[in-house]
């Protein structure tokens, strides 16, 4: 499933847009469990989020959400969502 929110939020943040995506697999939680893989494992306020953070970002939402699921088709969905966040602001 593709995700086309993105593109009609080419104003959001970046982390907005990250949220937005993560939103579709882990519902109402994803604000506050996005904001702490930022704080917690990027050291960083998720305001200060960008495009360079992704690779290390998705790594720690992959390790974190392996913990939550057995559904590996299901991460791994997300993460590529997630990837394409990059490539879209590369276009």
């Amino acid at each position: 499933m593709t995700i086309n929110t993105i593109d009609a939020k080419s104003n959001a943040s970046f982390y907005e847009q990250v949220v937005s995506v993560s939103r579709h697999y882990l519902g109402s939680s994803a604000n506050r469990f996005i904001a702490g893989q930022i704080e917690n494992h990027l050291h960083k306020s998720p305001k200060d989020l960008s495009q360079n953070d992704l690779v290390q970002l998705i790594d720690w939402i992959r390790s974190a959400v392996c913990y939550l699921t057995e559904d590996s088709k299901m991460v791994e969905q997300y993460t590529a969502e997630l990837r394409k966040l990059s490539n879209q602001s590369k276009t």
